[in-house]
């Protein structure tokens, strides 16, 4: 059965200026069961965690300060969001609804969070609407429990997944693969196991053989045990923050090659949905109701 994360907290009161993006952490799963694609079993609600999972990757500083909501203004200009209690009530409950997915997939071979994907938190600092991020800390999981022992992170959201490179830059463990816009947000890139900048107005054909190429390699090269996808919609041709021009078709084939490959694997995978802001916020529902789509046609 597949299972996903969501909570009430995934959806926030915020201003007017964030409202539209973060609406469909509340429409979304509303789609999926309204269209039958999921059931209300199949989703679980995260429990809290210790934060000493988040200590395995953020350093206490950064952690002490965000929990107290004493960090910065630079800092939380940075961050994107306005910082409240509730903000950090949501990031936790979003990583550990990551670590719970984990386990999940190492039982039925995939399970999902209707959020997460917060691939710009650094271990020191976070950046771009994302304070904890939820890939590296389900990853230390694993590995500190010893469920994992090589990981792959396939980042393919528009941006450069920064953060996770930097936290995982020093841990042979983990192999961190991203493929996004190169003259996109971040400007200073980190350095990922792999990077694939793609030119503005990379198109679909381009993408899906790149992806197709380079995740065959990694597969046989990197040989993991376990896959966590960062499924992001910004690459579509609408999307106003995207840059590249990949039909939602385009995006849905994407999806396809990832989850196909981990189940011909048979690897266990985890994905969070990353970023989607297309003006038109059909297209953001479809495209993320697609990845969930073909979880269930090629898994279940």
């Amino acid at each position: 059965m597949l299972k996903v994360a969501w909570a009430e907290s995934y959806v926030l009161p915020l201003p007017l200026n964030h409202r539209f993006p973060m609406s469909k952490y509340e429409v979304l799963p509303q789609q999926l069961l309204h269209e039958g694609t999921l059931r209300s079993v199949n989703f679980f609600v995260p429990q809290p965690f210790e934060a000493n999972r988040i200590l395995a990757v953020h350093q206490i500083d950064y952690w002490n300060r965000l929990n107290q909501l004493t960090l910065e203004p630079a800092e939380i200009r940075r961050i994107g969001f306005p910082l409240t209690k509730e903000l950090v009530t949501r990031e936790i409950t979003i990583a550990n609804g990551t670590i719970q997915c984990s386990l999940f997939a190492l039982q039925h071979g995939i399970a999902m969070n209707i959020a997460g994907g917060t691939h710009h938190a650094f271990t020191y600092k976070g950046e771009g609407f994302c304070l904890l991020n939820d890939i590296a800390i389900a990853a230390r999981y694993l590995l500190d429990e010893g469920l994992a022992k090589k990981i792959l992170v396939v980042d393919l959201d528009v941006h450069q997944g920064n953060g996770t490179a930097q936290i995982f830059q020093k841990d042979p463990r983990v192999f961190t693969f991203s493929m996004h816009g190169q003259n996109n947000y971040p400007l200073h890139k980190e350095q990922s196991d792999l990077d694939i900048g793609l030119a503005d107005f990379t198109s679909d054909a381009f993408y899906l053989n790149t992806l197709r190429v380079n995740l065959a390699n990694l597969l046989t090269q990197v040989n993991p045990d376990f896959l966590f996808f960062q499924s992001g919609v910004d690459i579509l041709d609408t999307d106003k923050l995207g840059k590249l021009s990949v039909s939602r078709e385009g995006c849905k084939e994407r999806d396809r090659i990832v989850l196909e490959a981990a189940k011909e694997s048979g690897i266990p995978l985890v994905a969070s949905m990353g970023g989607g802001y297309s003006p038109n916020f059909k297209d953001i529902i479809e495209a993320h109701a697609n990845t969930f789509r073909l979880a269930q046609e090629i898994f279940f």
